[in-house]
């Protein structure tokens, strides 16, 4: 065997990795210290709607009155063994985020970090096939990227989008009175971690896959619903965590009702068990001074609040007058997970759990 080529007997992809999926995020906390001042200011850019101001899923460039492109990247390193399952899964994560703001994807640029000489080349092929087959799923071109030998695995997208800036929807323009309809079950994290420790068994699996590869296609038909004043998409800052990026831009406060939460199966049993992330108690150390936890809230509850979630669901923030609308364009995609799951009210920047 030459210096060069794989050896025949493939690791485990999580194996090789320090953590996975969105749970691989810096903590918000952290990063917020990070970024510090390090952006030019987006007063002198005024055709950039969207920068950095209120940690938004991408950026938005304004073309003209009817078009703005929509630009970002997102990549993580394995959540699952199945190399093809982890490619769709990074994909489709990628894309969430041009969905998020409203748009429309046009196109995605691959990011590949492999061990190329630690995994077999048919393994890292199946990683870039499963990303590819996503983004035919979402009818765009997977037109190049950018690859370098890394010692963990990697795999995201750069996705491209197109959207009226009309019907663009940020994660701060909230209104007090809004509900809060959340289109996917929580739990991804501890699923996760119940996979990296062999405890998740075939049909665990199979309901983790079916949420995390599932396309958030409502974001476009949403963005044109009159009443609809804000979108995001939930990810590795936690469901909590998401929700106060929602509360601090619009200047509200979020109200999240524990009890009506959707839920993968079998993720309460795992977090009774311990089963959880470390990314869930970072989380937790980053905002949880600002947020409210009812006292029967358990930490059991407080887990799955602050549970990073890979290619999570959309949060919409609406007048209730269209929550049914928006639930039924929710259910015309095939997401019978969606519900409503809080409210947002006049008062502080925080959100309250009852």
């Amino acid at each position: 065997m030459s210096s060069s080529s794989a050896p025949s007997a493939a690791p485990r992809l999580t194996s090789l990795s320090h953590g996975g999926g969105c749970g691989c995020k810096i903590a918000p906390g952290v990063l917020a210290q990070l970024i510090g001042q390090s952006t030019l200011p987006t007063a002198l850019f005024p055709d950039l709607l969207v920068g950095t101001e209120t940690a938004d899923d991408a950026a938005v460039y304004r073309i003209n009155d009817h078009q703005a492109v929509v630009a970002t990247t997102d990549f993580f390193m394995p959540i699952v063994d199945d190399p093809h399952d982890f490619g769709r899964i990074a994909a489709t994560n990628a894309l969430s985020d041009i969905y998020a703001m409203g748009a429309t994807p046009l196109m995605a640029l691959a990011i590949v970090g492999m061990p190329i000489n630690v995994l077999p080349h048919s393994t890292i092929a199946a990683i870039l096939e499963g990303g590819a087959s996503v983004c035919r799923e979402a009818g765009i071109p997977l037109a190049g990227g950018h690859s370098i030998d890394s010692v963990e695995p990697i795999y995201g997208l750069v996705g491209i989008g197109l959207v009226d800036p009309k019907y663009l929807k940020r994660n701060a323009d909230a209104q007090a009175g809004d509900v809060l309809i959340l289109g996917k079950p929580l739990g991804v994290g501890i699923l996760s971690a119940a996979l990296k420790k062999e405890r998740l068994d075939a049909s665990g699996y199979a309901a983790m896959i079916e949420a995390t590869t599932q396309l958030n296609r409502p974001g476009p038909d949403l963005a044109e619903l009159d009443g609809v004043h804000a979108l995001t998409d939930v990810t590795g800052f936690g469901l909590l965590g998401h929700t106060l990026e929602l509360a601090r831009g619009a200047g509200l406060s979020a109200h999240l009702q524990a009890d009506a939460l959707p839920l993968l199966p079998g993720v309460l049993p795992f977090a009774e068990q311990g089963v959880v992330t470390g990314a869930s108690g970072r989380n937790w150390a980053s905002y949880g001074e600002h947020i409210q936890l009812g006292a029967h809230i358990s930490e059991v509850q407080r887990a799955v609040l602050t549970d990073p979630q890979t290619s999570g669901g959309l949060l919409v923030s609406c007048r209730p007058e269209v929550a049914d609308q928006v639930l039924a364009i929710f259910a015309r995609h095939g997401f019978d997970a969606a519900r409503i799951i809080g409210k947002m009210i006049a008062g502080p920047a925080t959100v309250v759990v009852d």
